[in-house]
């Protein structure tokens, strides 16, 4: 699995922790406790923290994107780790311009298959399928801020 790809699954995993548990934004201690359970390299820490306190600092917004792109269905009774997926990959699509929207499309659907259920895949490209067409920008070109996929 490359680095990207493993700090995109521990920002879900800790973004999944996090909303169980209810807890306010992060600490410098809650964040290093992951990390003592889910060590990682010095890459893979710096871009999950950066997606763990961006999605956190633009929840509202994601989580108001997230029940609009959903059809028939609540925010509140998404799958938990569907919800967390979501929110990384959202959290990508509309703040890491420098990351092109099909790797981070792309990625949220691996990340689904490996950390979702059977259907989790399917479901979370059709919902980021609906965010895509609220983008300005390329779907497969970086933009001239924010870091690579």
């Amino acid at each position: 699995m490359s680095p990207r790809r493993t700090a995109r699954v521990r920002a879900v995993q800790f973004l999944y922790q996090w909303g169980i548990q209810h807890q306010p934004a992060p600490s410098r201690k809650s964040l290093e406790e992951f990390w003592t359970l889910c060590p990682a390299g010095e890459s893979v820490r710096r871009f999950a923290e950066d997606l763990i306190l961006g999605t956190i600092d633009h929840i509202a917004f994601l989580d108001e994107r997230i029940a609009e792109y959903l059809e028939n269905w609540q925010l509140d009774r998404l799958a938990a780790v569907d919800r967390s997926i979501l929110r990384v990959a959202l959290y990508e699509l509309f703040y890491r311009s420098g990351i092109p929207p099909v790797v981070s499309v792309n990625e949220a659907i691996e990340v689904a298959k490996q950390l979702g259920c059977e259907e989790s895949g399917k479901f979370i490209n059709g919902v980021l399928d609906r965010a895509l067409r609220d983008l300005n920008r390329p779907l497969r070109a970086a933009g001239d801020a924010g870091g690579e996929g």
